[in-house]
């Protein structure tokens, strides 16, 4: 390597990103509207995999905002006469910041979470206007129609039209109209340093070395997920089975290539974002057409269980987007790593089309419970007999609950509190939300598994600065900046839904706009 480094041919740029995803485009373009002149975007996949795990999003952002008039004019997905039938309430600073570090139990960074959640309105206000994202409000996803109105739940609110396809693709029109070029086929191999400051980046380019000479270096290459080995070593050997959702060539490059010249790791190298994933999906990469399809967040409404015929979560704890992530753990955790999710008839009316149509996801159906269990013994239920009883006794257990509650109504676009707890019959793992009981044939079931999206440890930033911090000095490298997915001490164990994208814009931005500096004073 010193060799190639020695003679391979030299490039000057004023900026170099790793990374073609959202975090990346977005310090990309921020650096060149900030004044870089040469903006240079490297990743090592082809082409066709442009987007990093940005393109595997349904594009959710969340942000602190006002409620929906102040959402209205960035969105392009509401008529006036629509408007007039929303209920969604305003979402601030402190409900964005209590999210993000009820679901870490408090251990995240509270810097890095302050400038995510500080920056998070402007970012969106940014993509819209600057990327021109082509945002929605989530009517699919993250509301429910309710008495005739669109209610809002979970604090996310935000969208883009075709998801992160639409995402991706309105960055890759922005960065080429900017001119900021992109190289495919190219990986980062070494972090070019005079000192302890960074000052290019040594590539291989379809075979060939090059030295690409730049005055800051911003890393945007996603986590370890995608890198069996790496998720074995510190996820866990069960983490070896999950399922990669997104992109393949998320094997951790960033990291190994800022801890080289001395970067500190920080976060939870434990933890990760993971989710309730088709079963038949693919093993070690997301596909391209189905994308986030491949989702299966409808538990709230009816039941897990394993093939033993067990339950093992409460699927009521709390809204979807705020337990997939810990859930997908979870069902990891089973034995085979599988599980079965079940309703009867008369939820299956409010699961989302783009999960569970019928040429998106293998469905089991039978008139029975019974019925059910039989044919969940061809696709691995390993317990048929436990498999009824669990739905018999969680059937027992609701009926007894409406009995004591009669004023409780199902809502699912609030939590409703209706149990499977009161004072005659008490589960052992209650279903604290939501609980209606599985009794109105046909009955339906789909096999899921767990779907790694991405890493929660990473490298140490300066929050003001998105600068990679020293492990010797504690100081920013000169030089080296981060965002995405590769940021460190952000998230802890869990997640609240659509906080990853933003995260990207509001560091992606900073890091950008750090970089132009740098070039000025070069």
């Amino acid at each position: 390597m010193s060799a190639d480094k020695d003679t391979a041919p030299s490039l000057e740029f004023d900026c170099i990103v790793v990374g073609s995803g959202h975090a990346g485009s977005c310090a990309a373009l921020s650096a060149r509207d900030a004044g870089c002149n040469r903006v240079l975007i490297v990743d090592k996949c082809p082409p066709e995999w442009v987007g990093g795990n940005g393109y595997f999003t349904a594009g959710a952002h969340r942000t602190v905002h006002g409620g929906l008039q102040d959402l209205l004019p960035i969105v392009r997905n509401v008529s006036p006469e629509m408007a007039q039938n929303i209920d969604l309430d305003a979402y601030t600073t402190d409900d964005f910041t209590r999210d993000i570090m009820r679901l870490g139990n408090g251990r995240s960074d509270p810097g890095v979470v302050k400038a995510v959640v500080d920056g998070s309105r402007d970012a969106v206000q940014w993509l819209a206007d600057r990327v021109k994202v082509p945002f929605t409000l989530s009517f699919n996803r993250q509301a429910y129609l309710v008495d005739g109105r669109h209610v809002f739940w979970g604090g996310l609110v935000l969208s883009v039209e075709d998801g992160g396809k639409g995402l991706i693709a309105a960055h890759r029109a922005a960065l080429e109209a900017a001119g900021v070029e992109t190289w495919f086929n190219t990986a980062a191999t070494e972090l070019l340093v005079n000192g302890d400051v960074v000052v290019g980046l040594l590539v291989n380019r379809e075979g060939s070395p090059l030295r690409l000479r730049a005055p800051s270096v911003i890393l945007a290459c996603g986590g370890f997920e995608a890198s069996k080995d790496l998720r074995g070593k510190y996820l866990g050997q069960d983490w070896e089975r999950a399922k990669v959702r997104g992109t393949p060539y998320n094997t951790g490059d960033g990291l190994a290539l800022a801890k080289r010249i001395g970067a500190r790791l920080t976060g939870d190298f434990a933890g990760c974002h993971s989710t309730c994933w088709d079963a038949n999906a693919p093993s070690d990469r997301g596909d391209r057409a189905l994308s986030n399809q491949f989702t299966k967040s409808g538990y709230p409404l009816g039941l897990m269980l394993n093939v033993r015929g067990a339950r093992f979560v409460d699927e009521g704890e709390d809204f979807r987007n705020y337990t997939y992530a810990k859930f997908g753990r979870a069902i990891l955790g089973q034995p085979g790593g599988v599980a079965f999710q079940v309703w009867d008839s008369a939820l299956v009316g409010w699961l989302r089309k783009e999960e569970y149509a019928d040429d998106v996801v293998e469905k089991i159906w039978a008139d029975s419970v019974a019925g059910l269990a039989e044919k969940l013994g061809e696709k691995g239920l390993e317990d048929k007999e436990a498999f009824v009883r669990t739905v018999e006794r969680y059937n027992k257990a609701t009926r007894a609950f409406r009995a004591e509650h009669p004023e409780k109504r199902w809502d699912p676009a609030v939590k409703d509190g209706l149990s499977t707890q009161c004072s005659t019959v008490k589960l052992e793992l209650p279903k604290s939300n939501w609980a209606l009981p599985i009794e109105k044939p046909p009955f339906l079931a789909v096999k899921v598994t767990c779907g790694i999206t991405f890493t929660f440890g990473g490298l140490a930033i300066d929050p003001d600065s998105a600068g990679v911090i020293a492990e010797k000095t504690g100081e920013p490298i000169r030089g080296l900046f981060c965002t995405g997915e590769l940021v460190g001490g952000l998230f802890y164990g869990n997640y609240p839904g659509g906080s990853g994208l933003t995260g990207g814009a509001v560091f992606g931005r900073k890091a950008g706009k750090e970089a132009a500096k740098l070039a000025t004073n070069a």
